[in-house]
Order: C-alpha cells, then sequence, then structure tokens
C-alpha cells in the first residue's frame, strides 16, 4: 500500500510537496482573507465582547457549512475517532487562538496583531521537529527560528527586557494564539488518515467551537441584555464569520491536502502585510519602521526553514 499525506492522498517516495501555481493562488486568496479579518475584528470590537464575537464567527460559521453539507449530499465522519479529532482540531485552531487574537485586539491594534501571528510557522517548524520524525530539526531550521525570534523581539520592543509593558499581554496573546495554531497545523496532519474533506473538516472544528464558545459567551457576556449593534458592526461581524472563517477555512485544509500543512501555515506571513496596510489606510493604525523591520526578520527566518530561495541561489552560483 502507497504511503499518505496528511490529507489521505497519495505520497510518491522521496518527492517533495511543492506550492504549485494553484496553490500560490489559494495561499494568496487566503492570506487576504484572513488578512481582512485583523482590520473587521477591530471594527467588530466596538459593538460586540470578546466572547460573543468568536462564538458568533463559529456559530454562524458552522450553521453555513452544514448547510452546504446537507445540500451536496456530503459523507460524514464516521467513528469517535475521527469526531474526536475534529473536536480537538475545534480547540487548538478556534477556541484558542480565535479567544486570544480577539482579546488580543482590544489592547494593541490589528497590524501588529496580524504580524505577530505571523510567527506561527516558526512554532509549526520548532513542534513538527520535536514531534514528527520526518521533520526533524537541523541546523538550518533552528537559525531560521532563531531569526524569527529575533523579529518577534524586535516587534514587542524594548519592554520585553524592561519589565511589562502596558500592552505586553495582549502582544504574548497573539503569540499563544500563534503556539496553538501551530500545534493544530501539526495535528492536522495527524487527520488525514480519515480522508476527510475540507468542507467536513471545516464544518467539524467549527462546530466543536461553537459548542464550547455559546455556554461561554452566555455566562461571561449575556449578549441577550446587549445593545443592538450598529450596522457597521453587525457587517463586520458578518464578513468575519462567513468569508472569513467559512471560505477562508475550507481553503485551508484545501491547501494542507493539496501542498502539506508546512507549507500552508506559510500563509500567516502574508497575512500581515493584508492587515498591517488596510488597517494603515482604513483605520488609520500607524504603522512603525520597527514592526517593517521585525516582519523582516520573521520573513528571513522562515525563507531559511523553507530553503528554496537559498537552494536556488546556490545553484545559480555552481558553474554548469
Amino acid at each position: 500500500m502507497s504511503a499518505v499525506n496528511a490529507a489521505g492522498t497519495p505520497v510518491v517516495p522521496g518527492a517533495a510537496i511543492r506550492l504549485d501555481g494553484v496553490s500560490w493562488a489559494m495561499l494568496l486568496s487566503l492570506a487576504v482573507l484572513w488578512g481582512l479579518s485583523f482590520p473587521l475584528v477591530e471594527i467588530a470590537l466596538r459593538g460586540l465582547p470578546v466572547v460573543t464575537l468568536v462564538a458568533l464567527r463559529v456559530s454562524l460559521a458552522a450553521v453555513f457549512l452544514w448547510a452546504i453539507i446537507a445540500a451536496m449530499g456530503a459523507a460524514l465522519p464516521r467513528g469517535r475517532a475521527a469526531w474526536l479529532g475534529l473536536a480537538l482540531l475545534g480547540l487548538t485552531n478556534n477556541v484558542i487562538p480565535f479567544s486570544l487574537i480577539v482579546w488580543g485586539q482590544t489592547q494593541i491594534t490589528s497590524g501588529l496583531a496580524a504580524v505577530l501571528n505571523g510567527t506561527t510557522p516558526l512554532f509549526a517548524a520548532f513542534i513538527a521537529g520535536v514531534v514528527l520524525p520526518e521533520e526533524r530539526l537541523t541546523g538550518q531550521r533552528v537559525g531560521g527560528i532563531l531569526l524569527g525570534i529575533g523579529g518577534v523581539a524586535l516587534i514587542v520592543g524594548p519592554q520585553v527586557l524592561g519589565g511589562i509593558g502596558e500592552d505586553l499581554w495582549g502582544q504574548l496573546a497573539i503569540v499563544g494564539a500563534a503556539v496553538s495554531y501551530a500545534v493544530s497545523s501539526v495535528f492536522a496532519r495527524r487527520m488525514g488518515r480519515f480522508a476527510l474533506s475540507p468542507l467536513v473538516m471545516s464544518a467539524g472544528q467549527t462546530t466543536s467551537a461553537a459548542l464550547v464558545m455559546l455556554p461561554a459567551a452566555f455566562a461571561i457576556d449575556a449578549p441577550l441584555s446587549l445593545p443592538m449593534p450598529d450596522r457597521e458592526v453587525v457587517l463586520a461581524m458578518l464578513a468575519y464569520a462567513l468569508p472569513g472563517t467559512v471560505l477562508a477555512y475550507v481553503l485551508y485544509f484545501a491547501i494542507i491536502r493539496r501542498a502539506g500543512a508546512t507549507n500552508t501555515v506559510l500563509v500567516t506571513v502574508m497575512v500581515p502585510v493584508v492587515a498591517l496596510f488596510v488597517g494603515a489606510f482604513y483605520l488609520g493604525e500607524p504603522v512603525t519602521g520597527r514592526q517593517l523591520a521585525g516582519m523582516g526578520l520573521i520573513a528571513l527566518g522562515l525563507s531559511v526553514i523553507d530553503g528554496r530561495l537559498w537552494r536556488a541561489a546556490t545553484r545559480r552560483r555552481v558553474p554548469a
């Protein structure tokens, strides 16, 4: 029997999973959807509390996704192990990171949150190197991780050394979300044995998240007693919940199936570019030279981990 990758599709021994043109187009589309999510959260938080906003996001997404599945007659997961896997995916890919990011954005700007979220592949490379024997840590990967950590330190700034800054907890919340996303990306590779479609995986994880977040919202925020949010807040929430979750996660799992989990999490490097500039032009948020420099260091670290640019440069220097 042939080996299979995280998506359950056959893998040719010795062949590398690469991003082809279609995968890059899907990745760029995902970057735009998730990049816009950060400014949308900034707007939605003007009229909705943190837990309620996250609960609405996952609940609306789950309802919409199951409606599509019912219309298409897609196959459902079979067995307790598959449903348990989706429950854990909902926890690590939705409940924890969504809550940390939304709360973090009550403390820091959407652009900075997106930049810090761009550290996800660094943590994914480290966790995969420790957990997965086929992705063991090498000197190159360690060097890339250290460069990325330097970028995070540059973004967060000198308050890390001088004590707890006013917005440090907000920044650490976003980094915590990045760690959770990284854990989830590694775990998603193990879900491949169930051969679930991207649509079903998206529906399963958002349903699991909704079962956690809805009771939490009623217990913490008492949403039925909240004043009706204005139109701009409602539109931002709907855009955050539907294109920013439904379409985005179907794309996310489709890219994992096509190009592998490690390539897929590279989207978080592109997301800050979208979020920073949308935040700057639409919300009037500042973009500092330190943030751009830190993002550059993170991108450099990721390019070292990925290795393709460096291999291409080496080939050009070698005489024919």
